[in-house]
């Protein structure tokens, strides 16, 4: 069964312009389901139609051997065709493949692809192919596609009205495995706390492990001990001398790591906000985990955030998981923080947010200094309890 993704409706909006698709995200977020029912879509609309993975080795030889060979294997009509090439990134050169289909080809064909992951773009793609493509990143499910997923769709409905008791519990226990299992499709389907545990650890090591070997790197207990380090330090500075320290290795393996690690979309790094450099701490990003169930693995801490140390920590993530959602881009999120330790934990265009796990009381003595600097900020404070309210209006 296919479930319906929020990034279909953005896709569609583009989908019978010239420019080809690319859909990059992590393993196992449903890239190929969302190539799927973006071909039904077209079919019924009596588009023609083919699909090809490039983990056939004979579809990979043929289209590296020329990107014409993608003709051999379809029957040109008149009317344009609609071609979905799933691994994109498998390509001797994807940038020559789509450029040269695109520029000779675009009125008769339309190539829309997925590829495992940025960090593959980046490296192969040779050229920008600006003005040609459109880029879209699928992350692990939000709550509202979790609850579809769960075929809670009502609560969807409900949310805009008061919620009744009963409906009120079903809600908080969604939310709670949510925010301790993650939005991994796989995951989400998995019938039982035993299944969602073994979904994730094939996730957290078994598909990680092939975008280590991908990337080339030789020690792969260096790249799960840096995850596991990143996991423990979520919500905080990273500093790539004290993680190479650490690991004992070399401070350009660190930032190897690091690179492989955000491009593969296991973590994101957001930069500082400032207008000040002199003043305000630069350089050193703080790092999330694009979902909290790969998070809780490698911490190897499945308990629910109310039982937890680290629940100050997993509350941030949550909010950073929802803000992403809602701003699109990790670059549009910032943090702000002075170098005598003065901080916000997330600062977007007008509006910044100091999360707490159950504590909403603002302290001027801690935040008096960002609002003297940007007075046209709004700060607001926000708790665990809060983010459902902020983000779904419960």
């Amino acid at each position: 069964m296919l479930y319906k993704r929020d990034i279909l409706e953005k896709i569609k909006k583009v989908i019978f312009r010239d420019e080809f698709i690319i859909l990059s995200g992590a393993r196992q977020t449903g890239k190929t389901s969302v190539l799927l029912m973006l071909k039904d879509f077209l079919e019924e609309k009596g588009a023609d139609c083919y699909y090809f993975n490039l983990e056939n080795p004979q579809y990979l030889a043929l289209f590296n051997e020329h990107p014409f060979g993608v003709l051999e294997l379809i029957k040109e009509k008149k009317v344009k065709q609609y071609i979905f090439i799933d691994e994109i990134q498998y390509l001797d050169d994807p940038s020559r493949f789509l450029k040269l289909l695109y520029d000779e080809k675009r009125e008769k064909i339309k190539v829309i692809c997925s590829g495992s992951s940025s960090f593959y773009i980046d490296k192969k793609f040779r050229d920008s192919l600006a003005g040609r493509k459109f880029l879209f990143e699928l992350f692990p499910l939000g709550f509202e596609e979790f609850l579809v997923f769960k075929k809670e769709e009502e609560l969807l409905q409900k949310k805009k009205k008061k919620l009744t008791v009963y409906y009120q519990e079903k809600l908080a226990n969604l939310w709670q495995e949510y925010v301790t299992y993650g939005g991994y499709p796989k995951v989400v389907l998995a019938q039982n706390e035993e299944m969602r545990r073994m979904e994730l650890e094939e996730i957290g090591l078994s598909y990680i492990k092939k975008d280590i070997v991908d990337a080339g790197i030789r020690n792969q207990e260096k790249y799960f001990a840096l995850l596991r380090m990143l996991a423990e330090q979520t919500g905080q500075l990273v500093n790539t001398q004290e993680l190479a320290g650490a690991l004992g290795v070399a401070h350009k393996t660190v930032e190897e790591y690091l690179y492989v690690i955000k491009k593969s979309y296991q973590a994101a790094f957001i930069r500082p906000f400032a207008k000040n450099f002199r003043k305000e701490l630069v350089k050193m990003p703080k790092v999330y985990f694009y979902d909290m169930g790969l998070r809780n693995f490698f911490l190897g801490n499945f308990d629910p955030i109310h039982l937890r140390l680290d629940k100050g920590a997993m509350a941030e993530n949550v909010f950073f998981r929802e803000l992403l959602k809602e701003k699109k881009e990790v670059d549009k999120i910032k943090f702000w923080r002075t170098q005598d330790g003065q901080e916000v934990d997330f600062v977007s265009q007008k509006e910044a947010w100091e999360i707490k796990y159950n504590d909403k009381k603002k302290r001027a003595s801690r935040y008096g200094r960002f609002g003297e600097l940007y007075p046209e900020i709004k700060l607001a404070v926000v708790s665990f309890d809060d983010i459902l309210e902020k983000f779904y209006k419960i």
